[in-house]
């Protein structure tokens, strides 16, 4: 057998101008570095290769590393992605045209590999119905430059119900990371933080006859593998970089170069972290936790959700009481957050990238919290293209589509609100200068009218104000105590909301530093539930 061990270099020098190339990862989980950096100093240096697309599911950068290696006009000229909040070159080369950009659910590109793997021509869905992915909005296009091009996804009708069909995407080159890669090419994925997608991604590229290039941690003997834990057979990659500088190219996360904690290896010692300060975020996140239900599944969205809900269920005790799942495939725990998102420690479960989206998609979670940017008189929502910004679906759309409760988490307004806690009621200190209840979200992330045609449960949760989602619209059910109905929410608003008749003013315990409440709340919950089943 051939040696398949080769310098990160001429692993770059296997990319051709034109090609497809796929990269596997989420933030900086599983980023290629090594090869990824060649890649961006071949093109800077020669100017090849040029003209590239570049085909991702999960967003895949730090705001610094990961794929943004690839972010220059003419190194890639069509990016097909699902996320790019965290890669600010990136969503600067969208906004100024400089690059073709398709936006795509990222649980549908995650099953698409696998549907090219078998053999398909697409992949047919329901997801994205009604949002800027289907066809008869936007079609996935992120702006001008692409909105120029033919349709990439389509709108069918089969057996009387609508679909969405995701064409597959031949690939050239798939770009993936391990942890070992014994003499014959086996690779595991020890000590990687998430299980993604890294199989159903090679299967992929094989179907077209691609290259499959690997960056691993250790090279180790041949045999010394167990079978069980190699995650891709050593037949199915052609070229394999052992990286040389792992403290910085070939990170666990964007946080920790290494920390066994957050592959499983190790289980950490349960200890109380201190509280969270009671600021806008977790006064949001509190509000939100109120519709937990005992022996509920979660899901935790990027943002306010994964950075302060899981927090809050620690400290009201109620861990026990609730399954959070992320949509990187992990289990329980304790979530990390910002550019580390995806990731935990002492997790109960993780599943791969690709069977989480099978079960988000397919039964649903009973609630998730997503973060949300606009809300309008219809119930739309936007998350995915914020003023200036094109952060993207992630997995946005895939979860709150199919979710049997969806509760979306947000300041009110935007852009210097400061807020404060004092006596158990708020007060507004300063106010934001962005309006967040607009006439017409600027991008339909979440379709308001199609959530009441099912009747889905939504949520939309702000510092001041909950509106529920009914058959006529967002209602105002409740206000923060402290808040004035016209001067704080009303006159803040580019639309006259709905009002509940009923409508209820907040307990003063969400506004006070010391737990509110939710661990009697749940009991209370359980013992109602008991007595009906009883009667």
């Amino acid at each position: 057998m051939k040696n398949k061990f080769i310098s990160a270099g001429q692993a770059a020098a296997l990319i051709n101008n034109g090609d497809t190339l796929c990269t596997v990862g989420m933030t900086l989980i599983s980023a290629a570095e090594s090869i990824l950096k060649a890649i961006e100093a071949r093109f800077i240096n020669e100017g090849t290769p040029r003209d590239l697309t570049l085909v991702h599911a999960a967003g895949q950068c730090d705001r610094q590393r990961g794929n943004q290696h690839f972010a220059h006009p003419g190194l890639v000229t069509r990016i097909i992605g699902s996320h790019w909040g965290l890669a600010p070159r990136w969503m600067t080369m969208i906004n100024n045209d400089e690059v073709e950009a398709w936006c795509l659910p990222q649980g549908q590109m995650v099953h698409l590999y696998g549907d090219m793997a078998a053999g398909l021509p697409g992949r047919l869905s329901q997801v994205g119905l009604g949002t800027f992915v289907d066809p008869r909005q936007e079609g996935g296009r992120m702006n001008p430059r692409t909105r120029r091009q033919p349709h990439r996804i389509e709108h069918l009708t089969l057996r009387g119900e609508e679909f969405l069909f995701y064409p597959a995407i031949p690939l050239d080159v798939v770009i993936i990371r391990g942890t070992h890669a014994d003499s014959d090419g086996n690779l595991t994925t020890d000590e990687e933080a998430m299980k993604l997608e890294v199989l159903p991604a090679v299967l992929a590229a094989k179907r077209y006859g691609a290259k499959v290039l690997a960056q691993v941690k250790y090279r180790v003997a041949r045999g010394s593998l167990h079978p069980k834990k190699v995650t891709v057979p050593g037949t199915l990659i052609d070229a394999i970089v052992v990286c040389d500088d792992p403290q910085n190219d070939h990170r666990q996360t964007s946080g920790w170069a290494f920390d066994p904690a957050l592959c499983g290896d190790i289980r950490l010692p349960t200890s109380q972290s201190a509280p969270l300060p009671l600021n806008l975020r977790k006064l949001i996140g509190r509000i939100a936790c109120r519709y937990l239900t005992p022996g509920c599944v979660i899901n935790l969205g990027t943002g306010i959700p994964n950075d302060v809900i899981g927090a809050v269920i620690h400290e009201e005790g109620v861990t026990d009481d609730v399954t959070i799942t992320v949509e990187s495939g992990i289990y329980g725990g304790l979530q990390a957050g910002g550019a580390d998102f995806g990731i935990g420690r002492n997790l109960s479960a993780m599943i791969s990238h690709q069977e989480q989206m099978l079960y988000y998609n397919g039964a649903g979670v009973d609630i998730t919290y997503m973060g949300a940017g606009e809300m309008d008189p219809l119930g739309h929502v936007n998350a995915t293209r914020l003023g200036d910004a094109c952060p993207g679906a992630g997995g946005f759309i895939d979860i709150t589509q199919n979710a049997r409760h969806v509760v979306f988490c947000s300041s009110f307004t935007a852009k210097g609100l400061d807020i404060a806690c004092r006596q158990g009621q708020l007060r507004i200190l300063r106010e934001g200068e962005v309006c967040k209840l607009v006439k017409a979200v600027n991008q339909i992330s979440y379709n308001g009218e199609l959530a009441r045609a099912k009747g889905q449960k939504m949520h939309f949760v702000t510092e001041r104000a909950v509106f529920e989602l009914r058959r006529e619209g967002p209602v105002l059910t409740e206000i923060a105590p402290g808040i004035d109905l016209e001067r704080d929410i009303v006159r803040q608003m580019a639309f006259r909301p709905l009002i509940a008749p009923d409508l209820t003013v907040m307990d003063s315990a969400l506004f006070n530093e010391a737990p509110f409440g939710l661990a009697s709340a749940l009991t209370r919950q359980v013992h109602l539930n008991q007595e009906e089943n009883t009667e």
